[in-house]
């Protein structure tokens, strides 16, 4: 984690989603019509849509939107049916990153996320390329300053993996996906509210960049992050502020 600033990141993509409202609410949209269409539409009884519904509360995403759309992804209302795709490549000096999809045109997709890559120094890899990298887990990230003592104790309690301080005093929670949402209510009934709390594809290794390398690499982020179907990007690229 040498020199890896998880506060500075997590600041940084909360800057560019409330630049992104819009946005936003297309892609937690998107999210809970596949959530409601792979697991049902009751939140009660499938996790993913839970996850979904709260990610829709915390951009201010209407009730009756959340509700239509649940309607339209289980069949009660005529609506679009979106795959999910993920793609892979690397960045600039050999960084990995994972594009998350969805789309209701995949050949679309494809063809900007491999123009993206092309024009902006990146190079398109092929399933598996960089996921190896990465470990799928939950993920609590805790502002500077945060009690150190008390986070691990409810943590590791409530079923986490790990609890991590990172070089700048950030400290982070680490939960298999299963558990997120156990870890996750401890944390609440602890009084203990994170800065960030997502189920994510955490690099297992990291890649420095600074200058004019870390602002080409910002700038290939930035292009993916605006297409259209991409719901998130993971990478292991350290960028100087």
């Amino acid at each position: 984690m040498a020199g890896h600033s998880k506060w500075a990141n997590i600041q940084h993509r909360k800057g560019r989603q409330d630049e992104k409202r819009g946005k936003e609410w297309t892609r937690v949209i998107r999210e809970i019509m596949v959530a409601a269409r792979t697991g049902g539409g009751d939140p009660g009884m499938n996790p993913r849509l839970r996850l979904a519904i709260e990610k829709a509360k915390a951009v201010n995403l209407p009730a009756d939107t959340v509700k239509r759309n649940i309607d339209k992804a289980t069949g009660n209302l005529e609506g679009v049916s979106y795959e999910e795709i993920r793609y892979e490549g690397r960045g600039i000096g050999g960084a990995a990153v994972i594009i998350d999809t969805m789309t209701d045109n995949k050949v679309r997709t494809v063809a900007e996320v491999r123009h993206a890559f092309s024009k902006y120094g990146g190079v398109m890899g092929t399933e598996g390329s960089v996921a190896f990298q990465f470990k799928h887990v939950g993920q609590f990230i805790f502002a500077p300053g945060a009690s150190e003592d008390k986070i691990m104790e409810v943590a590791l309690e409530a079923g986490a993996d790990d609890v991590v301080t990172n070089e700048d005093g950030s400290i982070e929670v680490l939960a298999a996906p299963s558990e997120f949402e156990a870890v996750q209510k401890a944390l609440e009934a602890a009084g203990l509210k994170p800065d960030g709390a997502e189920v994510t594809m955490r690099p297992e290794s990291h890649v420095e960049l600074a200058g004019d390398d870390s602002a080409r690499m910002q700038k290939l982020l930035d292009i993916i992050e605006d297409l259209d179907d991409v719901q998130d990007v993971y990478h292991n690229a350290v960028l100087s502020e």
